[in-house]
């Protein structure tokens, strides 16, 4: 179907309007692409007409000067072409005309030399260290002139040969110069010379702006520890945050956050889509770090923009790929086969997670001191001190449930004497032993046959938790109190969760009936559709992350 081009095209998220205008097929290959695309940063209708018929006339006029070929530049056409940015850059300083400090007026005059450099050719006994600075800073100069012409250029479709580039970049440092001289007389309080409005009949105010100062390479290590050092993160997600990191700037193949562009990171989200990446994972794993870092450095004056700011991903979740809880069947096949192990991770571990719905590194990081009694009610305590939390409502005490008691938890406990509960798990670099927990139990759970996808093998007790908070009625906020979830009102931030309040609801949940016979053990065993089946060898063999 034809794009309708005719008129701003709303986009369907966002609410802002576009240019969407087809390229002529003989312009093609000049442009590099069937379709011109220019957000008019508007939802007002009425402004997006105005602005659209601006962009559709400059781009019309694009079009004609790639149509007419290399074009000679005469010195006045390339003064008239420079004058926009003369009032550009006074506006931009206008108000602090003072603060103006990248181009340096008493060397504004040297630049492009028609002879070589003097100090390149005499043998005057002049400061080598000021020559060399004057002279890296005039080259400096030079490249960012010649730059501004570029973007004049290809702004206006304008194809020149090297000499009208060059007569350009003369030009643009001819304005600036002469704005850099204005601004100087406004910062000592005179202003009784040619106004910036009108002041220059030749400017073209279509042009796009000098941009205020060639870009200072920002390497992405510097912003991530500035980042860091403010934000103070976790070490597991500082550690992520510069994997991903360290994988961007491999992509792109250089690590300057100031040449970074938005068609950098559409690159690279199309890569990770095929190379099989999830969509969940490109959305929170990898562009989101990317954004964030960028956002602060923007809100901290590092950067002018942000990139990633509108690069997104759908995520779109279909039943099938959707994870669940444990059945009653397969919770019964789990915690049964738990009870003829004697290695305490896979005898315990399961237990705690099907009656408490604490994450599995919550309880492998649990220690012996960790087992209290509050109010009178044996309980777990989640305790930062033992190694870290995913969150701040993580931390929390949760009662035992009654089958935990019956099954013989706490005499387990009284054979610790302190410290951690399942000590055969070493921690990882972040003081976790979760890591190694999931491996171990994610492998074990697939063994007995709970090969479904959607399954996972230690976050689906969570889930059956929630589920099980629902079908016995037990209360939605204390549900939340005993997993760990994050208050959702402001209401739920009031009062506290009694110990008492706790147990009377999780004992509404009853103990899991371990009754299964070998019928129902191969009707969890079936496998997956055959679509799925490259998903499910992956989950079988990657670790989970709960």
């Amino acid at each position: 179907m034809a794009l309708a081009m005719a008129r701003p095209w709303k986009h369907p998220k966002t609410g802002i309007y576009w240019l969407r205008k087809a390229v002529p097929e003989d312009l093609r290959s000049l442009v590099g692409k069937r379709e011109e695309k220019r957000s008019l940063k508007t939802r007002d209708p009425t402004e997006a007409k105005r602005l659209h018929l601006e962009a559709l006339t400059q781009l019309e006029a694009q079009w004609a000067n790639l149509r007419a070929g290399p074009q000679t530049l005469s010195e006045r056409d390339a003064h008239e072409l420079a004058a926009s940015v003369h009032d550009h850059w006074l506006a931009l300083h206008k108000d602090n005309p003072s603060d103006q400090a990248f181009w340096p007026v008493d060397l504004g005059d040297k630049l492009f030399p028609p002879t070589p450099s003097i100090w390149a050719s005499t043998g005057t006994d002049l400061s080598l260290t000021t020559l060399d600075f004057e002279d890296l800073k005039r080259q400096e100069l030079e490249a960012w002139c010649l730059r501004q012409a570029d973007e004049h250029l290809a702004f206006r479709g304008l194809r020149v040969d090297e000499a009208g580039r060059l007569r350009l970049a003369k030009a643009v440092a001819v304005a600036v110069q002469r704005a850099s001289l204005t601004l100087a007389r406004y910062a000592r309080g005179e202003f009784n010379h040619l106004s910036i409005e009108g002041a220059h009949p030749l400017r073209n105010p279509g042009l796009p702006p000098a941009s205020s100062a060639p870009a200072r390479r920002i390497g992405f290590d510097e912003l991530v520890k500035a980042w860091a050092a403010e934000k103070r993160p976790s070490a597991k997600t500082a550690y992520e945050w510069q994997r991903v990191v360290r994988q961007f700037t491999t992509f792109l193949g250089h690590d300057d956050a100031a040449r970074l562009t938005p068609h950098d990171l559409i690159a690279w989200k199309g890569a990770l889509v095929e190379s099989g990446s999830q969509a969940k994972t490109i959305r929170d794993a990898k562009l989101a770090p990317i954004r964030a870092i960028l956002q602060w450095a923007v809100d901290n004056r590092r950067l002018a923009s942000n990139p990633a700011e509108r690069v997104v991903i759908d995520v779109k979740t279909k039943p099938s790929e959707a994870r669940r809880s444990f059945t009653d069947v397969e919770a019964a096949i789990v915690l049964k086969a738990a009870l003829a192990e004697t290695d305490p991770v896979r005898r315990w571990v399961p237990w705690l997670c099907a009656y408490s719905g604490a994450r599995v590194a919550e309880i492998c990081q649990l220690r012996a001191e960790d087992i209290v009694q509050i109010d009178g009610y044996s309980c777990l305590k989640i305790d930062p001190e033992a190694g870290p939390l995913k969150t701040r409502s993580s931390e929390r005490a949760v009662p035992l449930h009654p089958a935990l008691i019956e099954s013989g938890f706490l005499k387990f406990v009284a054979t610790v004497k302190s410290g951690p509960l399942f000590a055969s798990l070493p921690p990882n670099r972040f003081g976790s032993r979760g890591g190694n927990g999931t491996k171990i139990l994610g492998r074990w759970v697939r063994a007995l046959g709970l090969t479904d996808a959607r399954l996972a093998p230690n976050h689906s007790w969570r889930h059956r938790l929630k589920t099980l908070g629902r079908r016995h009625g037990l209360a939605p906020d204390i549900v939340d109190a005993i997993t760990g979830h994050g208050r959702k009102t402001v209401a739920d931030t009031y009062g506290e969760f009694p110990m008492e309040a706790l147990y009377r609801e999780l004992v509404k949940i009853p103990a899991v009936s371990l009754n299964v016979s070998d019928k129902d053990h191969a009707r969890t065993a079936i496998s997956p559709p055959p679509k799925r089946a490259k998903r499910a060898s992956k989950l079988l063999s990657a670790s989970e992350n709960p």
